[in-house]
């Protein structure tokens, strides 16, 4: 799981394929983020909590948009599972 920056929602990954974003005053789910085709392992939000990135056992990275849960892109290439994502300090 992550922590978004401002401290109001967390992103859960999953086996069912899945991010999902949770509302931590509420406990409610707020959004279901489709794409991998394989379990989710890592979740991480960018500094300005505007974006999140999955990694997954189906060798992609893929961001979201934290606002509208939007796929904004898939990197492909890796040979085997994504463990770790993590954005720079700056937000790259």
């Amino acid at each position: 799981v992550a922590f978004s920056p401002d401290g109001a929602s967390i992103a859960s990954s999953s086996r069912d394929k899945t991010v999902r974003l949770w509302s931590t005053a509420t406990g409610a789910q707020l959004k279901v983020l489709k794409g991998h085709t394989d379990t989710v392992v890592p979740v991480a939000f960018s500094p300005d909590g505007a974006r999140i990135a999955s990694g997954s056992c189906d060798n992609t990275v893929r961001l979201w948009s934290a606002a509208s849960g939007a796929q904004l892109k898939v990197l492909e290439g890796h040979t085997d599972t994504v463990t770790t994502v993590a954005f720079s300090p700056d937000g790259a």
